[in-house]
């Protein structure tokens, strides 16, 4: 028995994941699960949060915890530079997001900044953030609850009542008439909002007192859809002339007219793509939307198979999937109680509006490698109300990178690197049923690396899409990829996609040839191709 295992020089080619790396334990956190791994920084970590969300429990953290975590980092990220946090939240409010309410929490904690520069900054881009109704009424819930109207917030409140667009104005009036506890008229009041026209004037006539009496005319063109809601109100056996002639929308005419198909055959004709995939079920089951009504399937493809429509109603990947998934389920999933006979050309025009929705360029003629994490993780975690999970999602997004290219392979890792059964054939649906029957045991993305110097396969780039909580193996992948460069190929790039808002990272810092990427940002797959190509 002796102690030549002590004073052996520390193997830095090889520690076990639930040991930090000999020399960089001050680069290094533990991770929920036991796992070290680099830290992510808290810019990589605002991010992350902005673009995932924290209103969903991930599988080693509740969203009260991590929605602590965020809050504490948008404050500490506010200290150290308000106007990078401003431009974090646009971009994450221009679509990239999942939903808007992160950055819209975060735009009231950026309030919350001591520094003018905070005020500032989320003076100019309050407007780009807070664009509708609902935005407006979540905004002020959460304001409310943090921390009160001062200044800077009840200027900002009383700009958005005041909008030059009256006509816009009046049309979120009428179509958000209250939420999350509060009414038009409790903002008016609480924003001392004066009128600066005679349309905001009549606008704020109706918000305030309602009509008793409906005018015999229209009394100002932006107030034409209000004048026709109230007709409505009057006449709700009109359903059908009020939409046609007052271009009113779903939550305008459904809560005071007679709805039937004719009417959500009026509504469908001027349907925005947003209310249009929410409604994909609904107008199936009236009968709006049928195999043989090619009209009506017509415009569903011209509307959400343009990437000008996507992109300009802000429609995010996940919204489409869901919707995919929605629709294919006949109604079995989500909150609706109606059920329907999916119509088999709208899930292909939907598979397609998936892939659209993402951001890609022409082939780059690499070889990828994608690995897909299908450990119990990523499989318990939910991202959505239907109940998508990290794993479905990863799969959905490695797809659609890999339909761009020509060379690719997509496997899944746990703590062995499987074959999935996944190509560019398959549909999304398919891709995700594949990846779901694959979830099993723990997390190890080194086994990547291990198989790739087993079979000699020599990829350009390899993407990790994960959780990042790697904790099962007897390297780190850092390690692991050490070794399949000097193996295999000394110049492949590797990418890994966080999805969940956690601040650590696979990522070794002093790797040049590797990044980290947050979220479920539907410019991933473009970034990723032109990592690709890049010569560095």
């Amino acid at each position: 028995m002796n102690y030549k295992f002590f004073t052996q020089k520390v193997n830095q080619k090889r520690t076990p994941q639930t040991q930090a790396i000999a020399g960089r334990k001050s680069e290094m956190i533990q991770g929920r699960s036991g796992g070290y791994a680099f830290d992510a920084g808290i810019w990589a970590m605002l991010h992350r949060c902005l673009l995932i969300g924290t209103a969903k429990s991930a599988y080693y953290a509740g969203k009260q915890e991590l929605t602590e975590d965020f809050t504490r980092t948008v404050k500490k990220c506010v200290c150290e530079d308000p106007t990078r946090v401003a431009q974090e939240i646009v971009y994450a409010s221009d679509g990239h997001a999942i939903n808007n309410s992160a950055p819209i929490l975060a735009l009231v904690l950026l309030s919350m900044g001591e520094s003018p520069e905070a005020k500032t900054a989320f003076a100019e881009i309050f407007a780009q953030v807070v664009r509708t109704g609902s935005h407006f009424y979540e905004w002020l819930s959460y304001t409310k609850s943090l921390r009160g109207f001062g200044k800077i917030v009840r200027q900002c409140g009383r700009q958005w009542l005041t909008s030059q667009d009256v006509k816009g104005l009046a049309y979120q009036l009428l179509k958000y008439q209250q939420r999350n506890g509060f009414t038009h008229r409790d903002a008016l009041r609480l924003f001392h909002a004066k009128p600066t026209s005679e349309d905001h004037q009549a606008l704020f006539n109706w918000v305030v007192k309602g009509w008793q009496e409906l005018p015999a005319e229209i009394p100002t063109p932006p107030l034409a859809q209000i004048w026709w809601y109230e007709w409505l109100k009057r006449n709700p056996d009109q359903t059908h002339e009020a939409i046609a002639k007052g271009h009113l929308t779903h939550e305008m005419a459904a809560p005071v007219g007679k709805m039937d198909k004719q009417a959500w055959q009026l509504l469908f004709d001027e349907m925005p793509i947003g209310a249009m995939l929410r409604n994909l079920g609904s107008l199936t089951e009236l009968g709006v939307l049928k195999v043989d009504g090619r009209k009506n399937l017509d415009r569903v493809e011209s509307v959400l198979n343009s990437k000008d429509h996507l992109r300009k109603g802000r429609i995010h990947p996940i919204d489409v999937l869901k919707a995919l998934k929605t629709y294919q389920s006949g109604g079995s999933l989500g909150r609706s109680q109606k059920t329907w006979i999916p119509v088999p050309r709208i899930v292909d025009i939907l598979e397609r509006a998936v892939e659209l929705s993402f951001d890609t360029q022409e082939p780059t003629g690499k070889a990828f490698m994608h690995a897909v994490d299908v450990s119990g993780s990523m499989s318990a975690s939910t991202v959505s109300s239907i109940g998508l999970t990290c794993c479905e999602i990863a799969a959905t997004m490695a797809l659609v990178t890999a339909k761009a290219e020509k060379n690719y392979m997509i496997r899944g890792f746990a703590t062995e690197f499987r074959d999935l059964g996944i190509t560019a054939k398959d549909s999304f649906q398919s891709a995700i049923k594949k990846a779901s029957n694959q979830n099993f045991g723990g997390t190890d993305a080194s086994v990547a690396y291990d198989w790739m110097i087993k079979h000699k396969f020599k990829a350009d780039i390899i993407c990790f899409w994960t959780d990042s909580e790697s904790w099962a193996g007897n390297k780190h992948p850092s390690q692991a990829l050490d070794e399949y460069r000097r193996k295999v190929n000394p110049n492949i790039k590797a990418v890994y996609i966080t999805l969940a808002p956690y601040q650590f990272t696979l990522v070794d810092p002093k790797d040049p040839l590797s990044w980290d990427m947050g979220g479920f940002d539907p410019a991933v797959p473009r970034v990723i191709q032109m990592l690709a190509t890049d010569d560095m």
